[in-house]
């Protein structure tokens, strides 16, 4: 498994990754603070079935792009259409966690003939205005510190509010990110993903939901959302405070996500 670049946008900034295995298409997204690296033990459990590409979201890992104006929720879509055409897909499953998550449900609401199913593990608060406000103003300062002070302090801000598998995957990141690209995606927070949870009802792509388990990934927006969705589904599995890298996501959640492709894949590939 070599890093090699997935895409090159007219941007001029390049998505690094990995595709390992052969079948239909999944593009498989991380969360924000890790890098693909995260869901790779997934990736490879899914890789004797799958052709699974695995990115750097833009500002992340080695997808360096230090310019804030670059990070947006549309960019990132644009991003994950992007990558399936540069492997010559015309469509794809996507799964995602946090805000991987974000981005696959984004791309199921704008492109709706791309996204053959989608998984979404961990997803991420819709905040209302002045939660997002605030949101803001914690990733302004996490932007200041990782330019001024480098990652490992920038980081600090969050890292002990966090759950044992995220402050684990977010820390055995920061040697392979750059500071200026991290700073750059904390722009992220002066966009809105969603004004209200009622826009996905629109979403149509048969959809698997793997609760999240604290105030940025809550437990209960797994079960609004698969009220919300037309076609969405409810895992048994959850995150937990026993889940502690890599390798445990795949164990957690690797079996109902399986069966859950299973469903939604073509049985002639």
């Amino acid at each position: 498994m070599v890093m090699r670049t997935l895409h090159v946008g007219d941007d001029g900034w390049p998505l690094m990754g990995e595709v390992i295995g052969r079948g239909e298409l999944i593009i498989m997204l991380h969360g924000g603070g890790p890098d693909h690296y995260s869901m790779l033990p997934l990736a490879t459990r899914l890789a004797g079935r799958y052709r699974v590409a695995l990115p750097d979201i833009r500002g992340y890992g080695a997808s360096r792009c230090p310019d804030p104006t670059l990070h947006l929720w549309d960019q990132y879509v644009t991003d994950t259409v992007a990558i399936m055409h540069a492997l010559d897909a015309t469509s794809a499953h996507l799964v995602g966690a946090g805000l991987g998550g974000t981005i696959a449900l984004r791309t199921c609401l704008q492109h709706p003939r791309i996204a053959r199913s989608a998984v979404i593990i961990s997803a991420e608060a819709i905040e209302d205005d002045d939660d997002k406000a605030a949101d803001a103003k914690l990733m302004g300062r996490f932007a200041d510190r990782a330019r001024s002070r480098g990652l490992q302090a920038a980081w600090e801000l969050f890292v002990p509010h966090l759950q044992p598998l995220i402050a684990h995957l977010v820390t055995e990141a920061i040697p392979r990110a750059d500071a200026q690209s991290a700073a750059a995606a904390a722009a992220i927070g002066h966009d809105r993903a969603f004004a209200t949870v009622e826009q996905l009802r629109r979403i149509n792509t048969p959809t698997l939901i793997i609760a999240g388990d604290d105030p940025r990934h809550p437990a209960q927006l797994a079960r609004t959302l698969v009220d919300v969705l037309p076609h969405g589904v409810l895992a048994e599995a959850t995150m937990s405070d026993l889940l502690v890298d890599a390798d445990d996501i795949a164990h957690a959640f690797g079996p109902a996500i399986e069966q859950f492709l299973a469903t939604t894949s073509d049985p002639d590939t």
